[in-house]
């Protein structure tokens, strides 16, 4: 099984792709490829840009991950109650050239922040719209307090009902 995983922010420091990462390695017997959204950067989407640029490269690229893939995990950043920019306006290019940019593949969603939210807000609007761009959520996850609930440097999660309700959610992708 592949699987690809990634993290809907552009920060180097970003929790999410901390919890992404290990939560990609929840499940045994699987090939996990680690995509950085910043590999896939892009001007800021507009009808005029795409009219200039046509389909970029590399949102081409991204629609490829995805379909090459047989299950995807993302971990998603909120900014504001929302999508980070850089997630958002890729995604924006990619849905222009394929609308149905998850192609039917089966999708755990997480969330993380350093408060109490959890980055909940995000996530509830990401889970919510997956099905209208062919996403299958099989489970998805908010995880508050980020920095006390994670070790970083063990690089896992240390609170075990959050670890067990992890592993609940990843392994919905094999069920």
């Amino acid at each position: 099984m592949k699987i690809l995983a990634f993290a809907a922010s552009s920060s180097s420091k970003s929790i999410n792709k901390q919890l992404v990462s290990y939560a990609s390695r929840l499940l045994a017997n699987t090939e996990t490829e680690l995509l950085d959204i910043n590999d896939y950067e892009l001007p800021l989407f507009s009808e005029d840009k795409e009219a200039e640029l046509g389909q970029p490269e590399q949102a081409k690229a991204f629609l490829d991950k995805i379909g090459r893939s047989d299950a995807i995990i993302i971990a998603f950043a909120e900014h504001n109650g929302s999508y980070t920019a850089a997630y958002k306006n890729l995604f924006d290019w990619a849905s222009r050239i394929k609308p149905k940019v998850f192609q039917n593949k089966p999708m755990v969603m997480l969330a993380t922040s350093p408060g109490p939210g959890g980055a909940s807000s995000v996530l509830a609007t990401a889970t919510s719209s997956a099905p209208f761009f062919d996403g299958k959520v099989k489970a998805s996850l908010s995880i508050p307090d980020f920095y006390e609930n994670f070790d970083s440097k063990q690089g896992a999660i240390i609170n075990d009902k959050i670890q067990a309700q992890l592993q609940t959610a990843i392994n919905s992708l094999i069920i």
